[in-house]
């Protein structure tokens, strides 16, 4: 992997640990070690475990716009998908996602 790539992930990695420590009022970090060690990318938030990947360009994201643009003013899009020989996978807005985590993880202290 070239250096680029690495910074890539780990400029990636900060943005969704800011988020995620933004909306949710945790202190979410990266680990750092985690690809020498194996595990998560972020620290976990309740029981949700996050890998974060930023490439160019995925076919999710052509997938997702397919699907919002297919969706009413309230409705939630999301995307199930499996590859070949691999289990299903759903792939939603992180936006969309909050709402769900915020939930899971109960009340949040101010």
């Amino acid at each position: 992997m070239s250096r680029r790539s690495r910074e890539k992930g780990k400029d990636g990695e900060r943005e969704v640990a800011k988020i995620l420590s933004e909306q949710l009022g945790l202190v979410v970090r990266r680990k750092l070690g985690q690809a020498r060690d194996g595990g998560h990318d972020l620290t976990q938030t309740g029981r949700f475990a996050w890998e974060v990947k930023r490439r160019k360009g995925i076919a999710v994201h052509e997938w997702v716009e397919q699907c919002v643009a297919a969706c009413g003013p309230h409705d939630t899009p999301v995307v199930a998908c499996r590859g070949d020989g691999k289990e299903w996978l759903v792939v939603m807005r992180l936006e969309d996602a909050l709402p769900l985590i915020r939930g899971e993880l109960g009340p949040m202290e101010p």
